[in-house]
């Protein structure tokens, strides 16, 4: 049997080299959610570049290779690149594909067309006037060849047709992948949740209490108190704090460059006030309550809907009467000259 070793690194993701084909190394990976890449040439695990390592997951695939009669080795690198050179490989690696899916898109139109005009030729050979088959006669059987070809490149030509615009409708898509992920409220969005699991992180190194219910009679507290984290725990803690850390700073820059080229706007409750009309999902909406991250909106024309909209969110913002609100270094300024 084969010695393999199964490696990783947030470089590369989780391989494993050593194998080949019909050791039977294949059968035991793909049970255990290994998948096969041409372009690598080796058998990876999804997803586990820029991530830790999937450990239980990993050993599970050694204890059954070394059950199958291989030699297993580990060599797992779980250290974090920075986010800096996170997203400028994962910015190369779109470019990439999407040269290789705009050639593929390329090939296919390049087939459709060439199919078409075989159809076009095919349509050309048949009889003129729609001349029906002449049962019996000596035309028949090259008359019947001409109408089944005349079919068959047909029906290659939709199919060829199908498979471009298909082709073309993935690389259009592979082309807005990098521009969807720095959309403006892309990047607030995960800005807000890397903050979230910043404080989350935080709580768990230096430990935390919460109530958890009080008593409507004698009025005691029931609280739930967790203990600073310790060992190897605190350790990994420690590691995805600063791991967050660097990926909120480098999100919050491309935040920052956002708002500086007025590619965003940074709402808050300092700019938006009660009785503002907020524009959310393409419509416009009374603002009744300003909150810390969100304000509380309701129907202009009444009713009894509320609902709570992250600044993030909010498209535009005009005041009472109508007028549109902008921001001008950060204050609130109201344009008058706008209809209202």
């Amino acid at each position: 049997m084969s010695a393999l070793t199964i490696t990783h690194s947030h470089t590369d993701g989780t391989l494993i080299d050593g194998t080949t084909k019909n050791d039977g190394s294949g059968e035991v990976l793909k049970a255990n959610r290994w998948r096969w890449s041409r372009n690598l040439g080796s058998w990876y695990i999804p997803q586990s570049r820029d991530r830790r390592a999937k450990l239980a997951q990993i050993n599970a695939t050694a204890s059954a290779l070394r059950a199958a009669g291989f030699s297993v080795d580990l060599d797992i690198n779980d250290d974090y690149r920075t986010t800096a050179q996170v997203e400028a490989d994962k910015i190369a690696r779109q470019a990439s594909r999407v040269d290789a899916l705009g050639a593929k898109a390329e090939r296919k139109a390049g087939a459709a067309e060439s199919a078409w005009a075989a159809d076009q030729a095919a349509h050309e050979a048949l009889p003129e006037g729609g001349e029906p088959i002449k049962i019996g006669h000596s035309s028949e059987a090259r008359h019947r060849r001409a109408v089944e070809k005349s079919w068959s490149t047909l029906g290659n030509a939709v199919v060829s047709e199908r498979e471009a615009a298909a082709a073309r409708g993935r690389a259009d898509a592979a082309a807005k992948t990098t521009q969807a992920r720095y959309a403006p409220v892309t990047v607030a969005r995960r800005i807000d949740k890397l903050t979230a699991e910043l404080r989350r992180l935080e709580r768990d190194r230096d430990g935390y209490s919460r109530t958890l219910h009080t008593n409507a009679q004698t009025g005691q507290k029931y609280v739930e108190t967790h203990e600073p984290a310790t060992g190897s725990y605190r350790d990994r803690v420690l590691a995805e704090i600063e791991h967050t850390a660097d990926e909120l700073a480098y999100w919050e820059g491309v935040r920052a460059a956002q708002l500086a080229e007025g590619g965003a706007t940074a709402y808050s409750r300092e700019v938006v006030a009660k009785g503002d009309l907020v524009r959310y999902a393409g419509h416009h909406h009374r603002v009744l309550r300003v909150n810390a991250k969100s304000v509380t909106i309701g129907s202009i024309v009444g009713g009894s809907w509320t609902d709570r909209v992250p600044y993030s969110e909010i498209r535009g913002l005009r005041d009472a009467d109508g007028h549109v609100v902008r921001i001008v270094d950060g204050a609130r300024v109201i344009d008058t000259d706008t209809a209202a």
